[in-house]
């Protein structure tokens, strides 16, 4: 029995596999976002580790005499989050996010004073990375920047509560900033530009190797053998292509979280950060990765039930219900409602429904922000192909793949077969166990194998013609909207 923890943004999601890589049982425990000022985003690190305590409390409950039987622990999280830890291991202030904005003054002073940033960390400076962050601390607030002992990750955060151990990996360490990613060890230059040093960094291990064990105390506690191991485990997103097989050259997937995430496997180190493409570690040794990021995409969607007063599944029934007509007269709908990263790299890029009439309704108009997202991904797909990466087919997996409409808008628009797995809604949580698995002595070939396709989606070249139609307005809104705002 594996046990994977995914901390996510809105949610901490852990579940238990067997040794056939089946899922025994999951829970999950929600999370919520404070944005104090415009542009902020943040969350407590305590909170996050009251969650995982609380899950492990139900997962043993649910398991029952299966408890014991775990033999290691994976992790995986949310990206680029800063969180400060004093000389006494004590959070200094909230968690800085990965969707957090405020620092894009301090993305320009970075790219000013490092000019080996591009070569070395293989992507632009973009606000949401880490090294802009720790910029904005030392800048706004100075007594919290001398206070500083570590610079941990989300993940991380959670991994030194469990074992005492201030360690991170290779592919959540290269979404920081100061990662020499081809190396895969962190870089002196880059840290000491932003006032850090390696004594202020946690040491690093591989994804798929053992980090730490658990302390005696947690074990206890959560009724663990402390001889269990925990895994290096990576970013969400690295770790989510374990979960759906994506380990060889070329394997490529979508992940609809609150993020959404276009993720291809490289046998290099391939930047292209003039693209806004990120560059970083697998979780596996000897293996890179690519991803167009965007900062709200299954975010967009809870947004627009909020406002309305509906769930997500009776949207969804009544945008099913829509006519081809219907569709192609919707209003259009600009998914950047925290900024955008991949292509645009634009902070203050702004969310905007284009082309109301008395004919709109929520229905359009929630069709219209499942369209924009997968728009949004489209953008992602070009500045991948000019880049020279070649994509024939994505998985889908996420909390968005649990919708069928969106999967075949998605196969339409992106004009390629679109796949999604049996539990591949379970996205890092899966792939974390399965990284435990590897700690815990299986071999890659064993574990990383691409789980069962539940349904594929192909593209319909009626749809895509229109669709394209369609991508061509989206475009001239953001740059009209561009163009008005640099005005």
């Amino acid at each position: 029995m594996y046990l994977g923890i995914d901390l996510g943004t809105s949610e901490v999601k852990a579940l238990v596999i067997d040794e056939n890589g089946d899922i025994v049982t999951s829970h999950s425990a929600p999370l919520t976002i404070q944005r104090p000022h415009p542009h902020w985003s943040e969350q407590s690190p305590q909170a996050w580790w009251e969650a995982t305590d609380y899950l492990m409390t139900t997962l043993k409950e649910k398991c029952g005499q299966h408890w014991s039987a775990i033999k290691a622990i994976g992790l995986s999280g949310q990206m680029h989050g800063a969180v400060l830890l004093d000389a006494q291991g004590e959070v200094i202030r909230p968690a800085i996010l990965w969707n957090d904005t405020r620092s894009a003054l301090e993305c320009a002073e970075l790219e000013e004073i490092a000019p080996e940033l591009h070569a070395v960390a293989g992507n632009l400076a973009m606000p949401g990375f880490t090294a802009p962050k720790l910029l904005w601390v030392r800048r706004h607030e100075p007594e919290n920047f001398k206070r500083i002992d570590t610079v941990l990750l989300p993940k991380d955060y959670l991994r030194y509560r469990m074992t005492g151990e201030k360690i991170s990996d290779m592919s959540d360490s290269a979404g920081t900033l100061w990662l020499d990613v081809a190396r895969r060890d962190w870089s002196d230059s880059l840290l000491a530009k932003c006032g850090l040093s390696r004594r202020n960094m946690p040491s690093l291990v591989e994804g798929c190797e053992v980090s730490a064990t658990l302390a005696p105390e947690i074990a206890q506690r959560w009724g663990l053998n402390p001889s269990i191991v925990v895994a290096g485990g990576g970013g969400d997103n690295a770790v989510s292509a374990i979960g759906v097989g994506a380990v060889n050259p070329g394997d490529a997937f979508i992940s609809l979280g609150t993020s959404g995430v276009l993720f291809v496997v490289n046998e290099a180190y391939r930047p292209a950060p003039a693209s806004a493409v990120h560059a970083f570690c697998h979780v596996l040794p000897d293996r890179w990765h690519q991803m167009s990021v965007m900062l709200s995409a299954a975010s967009c969607l809870q947004w627009f039930c909020r406002l309305v007063g509906i769930t997500e599944t009776v949207l969804l029934e009544e945008v099913a219900q829509l006519s081809d007509s219907e569709k192609a007269n919707a209003p259009m709908f600009l998914p950047y409602l925290s900024g955008e990263r991949t292509p645009h790299n634009d902070p203050n890029a702004k969310g905007m429904f284009h082309g109301l009439t008395h004919a709109s309704n929520r229905a359009t108009m929630g069709y219209a922000v499942l369209e924009g997202v997968s728009f949004g991904l489209a953008d992602g797909l070009k500045v991948l192909q000019e880049s020279g990466t070649l994509i024939q087919q994505c998985s889908l997996v996420g909390g968005g793949a649990r919708s069928p409409l969106w999967a075949q808008l998605l196969a339409d628009v992106l004009n390629m077969p679109v796949v999604t797995h049996k539990g591949g809604e379970t996205g890092g949580a899966l792939g974390a166990a399965r990284l435990a698995c590897l700690a815990a002595g299986k071999s890659p070939e064993t574990v990383c194998k691409k789980p069962e396709i539940y349904q594929t989606w192909l593209a319909r070249p009626e749809q895509h013609a229109g669709l394209m139609e369609r991508y061509t307005q989206f475009n001239a809104l953001y740059l009209n909207d561009l163009n008005y705002r640099t005005f």
